[in-house]
């Protein structure tokens, strides 16, 4: 899953700037929906990061069964969280 196609499946464009609030809210929504459809670990962990990103993602426990799929995303939450202490974000 590339980014630029994850904007464009839940928001209709790539450029965030000028979309609406009900759009945006839609589109988080229907990725929601999306991760709790979807059966491929890969594709599930890339739906919660994206959600995450947009501080909608589920709780952990929720969004996934598997111990290392947990373990990865609170690795990914760490690796962001460092990345915004730098200004890199």
């Amino acid at each position: 899953m590339q980014l630029d196609d994850l904007l464009q499946r839940y928001f209709a464009t790539t450029d965030l700037s000028g979309v609406a609030l009900d759009t945006l809210s839609a589109g988080i929504e229907h990725c929601r929906v999306d991760l709790g459809l979807e059966e491929d670990r890969g594709k599930r962990f890339a739906l919660w990061s994206f959600l995450h990103m947009f501080g909608s993602a589920p709780d952990l426990d929720v969004a996934f069964e598997n111990e290392e799929d947990r373990e990865a995303a609170r690795n990914f939450m760490d690796l962001l969280a460092a990345s915004e202490g730098d200004g890199a974000g």
